[in-house]
C-alpha cells in the first residue's frame, strides 16, 4: 500500500517544474540584506552545472507558457532587479564566464538620475550584449499603496524614459519589492507587458500565470539544494483578497485538488499549522492580528509545494 502511494505522489515531489530565481547585489558587504557574494553565486552555477541543470534565457520559458507547452523540469532562468552597480562590477564577469544568460530588471529612476550606486545607461546598454534588459518601474515605489492613476503615470513614464535610452519597449516588468494584489496586476497588464514577475517561492508550468510568475530570491548564503525544490501547488484563493481593514486575518479560505487531503498554512510570525482538506476546499478561522506591513500567507502539502498571497498594510 505504500508503494503504491509513493508511485501516486512520485510526479509531485520528483518532476519539478521550471525554476527562475532572482539576485539584487553582488559581493556587496555594505548591503548584505541584498547581498550575494561571488564565492556564495559560484557555489550555486557549479551545482547548475553538475546536477544538469540548464540555464535558459527567461523569455525561453515564457514563450513555452505562452504556447501552452510543457516546460523542461530541468530549465533554470536568472533574473537580476535594480540594476545595481555591484552587478556591473562583480556579478556580470561570472555569468559571463559560465555563459550564463539573464535578465536584468531597471529601477529607472535611479539610472536616470545616476544615483551612485546604480548602473548608467551606457552601462547596461554594454550589458545588453550578454542578457536581457527589461523594467522594474519609475519611482521603485510599492504599487500596493499607489492609486490606480499614480501606478499608470510611474509605469507610463518607465516605458518612455527606458525606451528612449535603450532603443526598444521593455516587454516583462517584475515588481517593486515584490509587492501586488489583483487590482495592481490589472493595472499593469493594460501596458501590453508579455510577462509580470512576483518574488515568491515557487516554480513555473504550463499551467502558471504568465502574469503572476514566481521567483525564488537567492540572497546571502542560501542552501541552493533545499531552494531547487520548491514548485507551485495550484490554489484559488477566495479570501484574504487583501489585506483587511482592521488588520485581523479573520479566515482563510482556498480550493485546491480534490485528491489533497491534508495541507498546512503560514501565516508570517505565526509559523505553518497542519489543515485538514475537505473535498478540495481548506477553510479555517483564524482571527489572527497581522503584525507587519508586509505579511506573507502560503498553503502547502509538504513546505515544499506551495502558494503564496502577500497581505500588503
Amino acid at each position: 500500500m505504500k508503494y503504491l502511494l509513493l508511485l501516486y505522489f512520485l510526479p509531485l515531489y520528483l518532476f519539478a517544474d521550471a525554476k527562475v530565481f532572482v539576485y539584487h547585489r553582488f559581493d556587496d558587504s555594505k548591503h548584505q540584506s541584498t547581498n550575494t557574494s561571488l564565492k556564495e553565486l559560484k557555489k550555486q552555477f557549479e551545482y547548475f552545472k553538475t546536477n544538469n541543470y540548464e540555464v535558459v534565457p527567461l523569455e525561453k520559458i515564457l514563450t513555452k507558457l505562452q504556447n501552452n507547452e510543457e516546460i523542461p523540469s530541468n530549465w533554470v532562468a536568472l533574473t537580476i532587479d535594480d540594476a545595481y552597480k555591484s552587478f556591473y562590477t562583480n556579478g556580470l564577469k561570472l555569468f559571463k564566464e559560465y555563459g550564463y544568460p539573464f535578465t536584468l530588471f531597471v529601477y529607472v529612476e535611479a539610472t536616470n538620475d545616476k544615483y551612485g550606486d546604480f548602473m548608467t545607461w551606457d552601462e547596461l546598454k554594454e550589458t545588453k550584449k550578454y542578457g536581457d534588459i527589461e523594467l522594474h518601474s519609475y519611482s521603485h515605489k510599492s504599487l500596493v499603496k499607489l492609486l490606480d492613476e499614480d501606478i499608470e503615470k510611474d509605469t507610463q513614464k518607465a516605458i518612455e524614459l527606458f525606451e528612449k535610452n535603450m532603443g526598444y519597449k521593455a516587454k516583462i516588468y517584475s515588481y517593486p519589492y515584490g509587492e501586488y494584489d489583483d487590482r495592481v496586476k490589472n493595472r499593469l497588464k493594460e501596458f501590453d507587458f508579455i510577462s509580470i514577475l512576483n518574488q515568491n517561492n515557487g516554480s513555473i508550468n504550463s499551467k502558471s500565470d504568465i502574469f503572476d510568475i514566481n521567483r525564488i530570491a537567492l540572497v546571502g548564503n542560501v542552501n541552493i539544494e533545499e531552494k531547487i525544490k520548491y514548485n507551485s501547488l495550484e490554489v484559488e484563493w477566495i479570501e484574504p483578497k487583501e489585506y483587511p481593514k482592521d488588520g485581523i486575518l479573520k479566515s482563510i479560505k482556498a480550493k485546491v485538488d480534490p485528491k489533497i487531503e491534508k495541507a498546512k498554512v503560514f501565516v508570517s510570525t505565526y509559523g505553518w499549522q497542519d489543515v485538514k482538506v475537505n473535498n478540495g476546499i481548506i477553510e479555517i478561522q483564524l482571527n489572527k492580528k497581522l503584525n507587519l506591513a508586509r505579511n506573507r500567507v502560503a498553503i502547502s502539502t509538504d513546505y515544499y509545494t506551495i502558494s503564496n498571497k502577500l497581505l500588503i498594510k
